[in-house]
């Protein structure tokens, strides 16, 4: 017997099996091979189609069973994590209005802004934990009041991961981590944000009933079942976000646990169990998935857009796509630390939030075309985007964050011992590499709603660590290097 998770990224849909006997991964598939599309119609915008993320759980699912062997019947459970933050609005037909405007689109910043400042700061950061900044609740503010006549039309909104949620059970529903997601959760009243609703001009009825996280929430329709492959009836007992869920599925749930991840974007994400904010917003707080008003679980999200997406990025155009990544991460331990002062800034992937919300573009700095290589241009491109993390982490550790020991999974940036070397050497920390994945950590947690485990720990132990990352000393070359991008960092800002 089995259980199936999904992943839904923004690069590609990840779907896994794990047994229910032994707990362990049976298969893991992506799909497309190749990235999914982020389309830009405007700069600083970013959408994707909602019907490619379905199409490719579809194809995913059915790679999934070929490549198993495991029968649609021997499936007890499903569990979905999605990227967070998108907006997909659907009609009274459960038809998509338009793109998904997704967690990178910057088109909003000066509507959440505006509503920080207009409704209070102090009340936002005290109920809300964050901004409304540049998350759904601004984003469906931004389709109201340039798109009506999409907004008319508008049943429900939803997240990504609530999409799919739907085109699997039929139902539209939420969570608390999702409304938080949104911006639209009350952590001081336990409930939606009646004032954010208020103040943005929303009709209570657009948003989704909200259910627990681990819970029964639909069966899977014939409709999905003869589209995926698999059976009528297979419940959906679990649905995150793809950070709340990470760390879940590294096993951090409790105070002063980290988790971290090196994908798309970047994210280090620490459990507190009290409300907690950063006065400027640069870092978020969202309901953890074993969030209870009586016990809190509060998640706080440092998020860096330019991450992964400019590594891929230097892939592409460098290399047409052809090196690996493997070949890549060799001639760029070829180069020294600091890249011979070459440096690169990554954020080229729309507004940063730590940086304020603005949008500074990726760049390039002290180029010399008789002195720097690929090799170089590779190792900066890494150490960039793990300086990146190095300044972030500096804001989580002013709000009293251990980050000492930091756990990430085996499928991202930290593979590459030159980027965790770097930040392993610049913060402190100890880096645990974990045999697991978003998806599979989504199946496992299917099993807690539907009886198969007892508890949330329960479902999550178990996963060996990899190989870990200590700090060590280089003569002090890892610190003059991130002073010098700091500097850059700066003068930029």
């Amino acid at each position: 017997m089995y259980l199936l998770g999904y992943d839904i990224g923004s690069s590609s849909i990840k779907a896994a099996l794990v047994s229910i006997e032994t707990g362990e991964k049976i298969a893991v598939v992506q799909s497309p091979a190749k990235e999914m599309d982020i389309l830009s119609p405007k700069p600083g915008w970013a959408e994707q189609h909602p019907e490619t993320w379905w199409s490719n759980v579809c194809i995913a699912t059915k790679k999934l069973l070929d490549k198993s062997g495991a029968k649609p019947a021997e499936i007890k459970g499903i569990g979905i994590a999605y990227q967070m933050h998108g907006l997909v609005l659907v009609d009274q037909n459960k038809q998509v209005l338009r793109p998904s405007i997704i967690w990178c689109d910057g088109r909003a910043v000066d509507i959440g802004n505006r509503a920080f400042n207009e409704i209070g700061q102090e009340k936002c950061l005290s109920h809300l934990l964050n901004s409304p900044g540049n998350f759904t609740a601004s984003r469906l503010k931004w389709v109201q009041q340039y798109e009506p006549e999409v907004y008319e039309k508008v049943h429900k909104f939803m997240l990504p991961g609530e999409y799919i949620a739907m085109k699997l059970t039929g139902e539209i529903l939420t969570t608390p981590g999702g409304l938080s997601e949104g911006i639209f959760w009350d952590f001081k009243k336990n409930e939606v944000a009646g004032f954010l609703l208020d103040y943005f001009g929303f009709d209570r009825g657009i948003l989704p009933d909200a259910v627990a996280a681990f819970s029964h929430q639909g069966k899977l329709t014939q409709d999905a079942a003869q589209d995926t492959g698999l059976l009528e009836g297979i419940p959906v007992s679990y649905r995150a976000g793809d950070q709340p869920n990470n760390a879940l599925s590294l096993n951090v749930l409790n105070p002063g646990e980290v988790a971290a991840t090196g994908g798309t974007s970047g994210v280090v994400y620490g459990v507190v169990d009290q409300p907690n904010f950063d006065q400027q917003s640069r870092v978020n707080g969202f309901v953890h998935v074993n969030h209870e008003a009586q016990s809190p679980r509060i998640g706080i999200l440092l998020c860096i857009n330019g991450a992964g997406i400019q590594y891929s990025w230097t892939r592409q155009q460098l290399t047409s796509g052809i090196e690996t990544y493997e070949n890549m991460e060799q001639q760029a331990a070829s180069a020294p630390p600091g890249s011979d002062g070459l440096r690169i800034l990554p954020f080229g992937n729309g507004a940063e939030r730590m940086l304020g919300n603005i949008d500074i573009g990726s760049r390039i700095n002290n180029l010399h075309f008789n002195r720097h290589t690929r090799a170089h241009f590779y190792r900066a491109t890494l150490e960039g985007i793990a300086f990146s993390f190095v300044y972030g982490m500096e804001i989580l550790k002013k709000m009293g964050l251990n980050v000492q020991i930091i756990r990430v999974g085996n499928d991202n940036l930290f593979q590459s011992p030159v980027f965790s070397n770097t930040i392993s050497n610049l913060v402190g920390s100890r880096i645990e590499v974990v045999e697991t994945t978003g998806a599979v950590g989504a199946a496992k947690a299917a099993g807690v709603a539907t009886g198969i485990f007892n508890s949330v720990n329960e479902a999550v132990k178990g996963s060996s660590v990899l190989l870990a990352y200590e700090p060590f000393n280089r003569n002090g070359v890892y610190q003059d290097a991130y002073q010098a991008w700091e500097n850059d960092l700066k003068k930029a800002i």
